[in-house]
């Protein structure tokens, strides 16, 4: 089983010494770190205290080692979206489906166009002889040395995609033969 209480705590902008606090009783951030890492024995009575604190249900802090979980793998920031330095597991909305191709999210930091800061945008990766039928819709690219650019995909010729970033007076970015795309499929917003 490998264990996600980190990516939980970070995907909902906690430090250690704050889930230790929430935790009942509370307990140390020392504590909280070292069953993130494995270091300290992940017990049914600590992943219940834990999921409360995080305010999960307690299965969702571990996963069996064969399941390929979706990546957290970009965020959007002022200057556009960039890659993490280490991507991570991403929570799955239980409203998705897995039809399709893998998932991956993107963490909103600034706010672009209608997304605002604290979103999270779901996309769904499609190969390039699906690329066509993405036009019209927003999109995550990968481009070259490890970057990403994020918008509505406005054109496509031949192995050539345009998008339009989020946001007024923003300029078209062009990719050539992008080896996938990955198409917004659901916003995640706190209320």
């Amino acid at each position: 089983m490998i264990n996600r209480i980190r990516d939980i705590r970070r995907q909902k902008n906690l430090t250690l010494a704050e889930v230790a606090a929430r935790c009942s009783p509370p307990t140390t951030a020392q504590t909280i770190g070292r069953l993130e890492t494995g270091t300290r024995n992940l017990s049914l009575g600590w992943m219940n205290r834990i999921a409360a604190a995080l305010e999960v249900d307690p299965e969702l802090l571990v996963r069996g080692e064969q399941a390929e979980q979706p990546r957290l793998i970009a965020r959007m920031t002022d200057s556009g979206a960039e890659a993490l330095t280490s991507p991570r597991d991403a929570i799955l909305p239980t409203a998705l489906d897995d039809s399709g191709g893998p998932l991956v999210a993107m963490a909103i930091e600034a706010s672009a166009g209608e997304y605002r800061a604290g979103d999270q945008v779901w996309l769904r990766q499609h190969e390039a002889e699906d690329h066509a039928r993405l036009l019209n819709r927003d999109v995550l690219a990968p481009r070259s040395g490890g970057r990403f650019a994020f918008g509505r995909m406005i054109d496509r010729a031949g192995t050539r995609i345009a998008l339009l970033p989020p946001g007024a007076g923003q300029r078209q970015v062009v990719i050539d033969n992008p080896p996938w795309l990955a198409v917004a499929e659901m916003l995640v917003r706190k209320l």
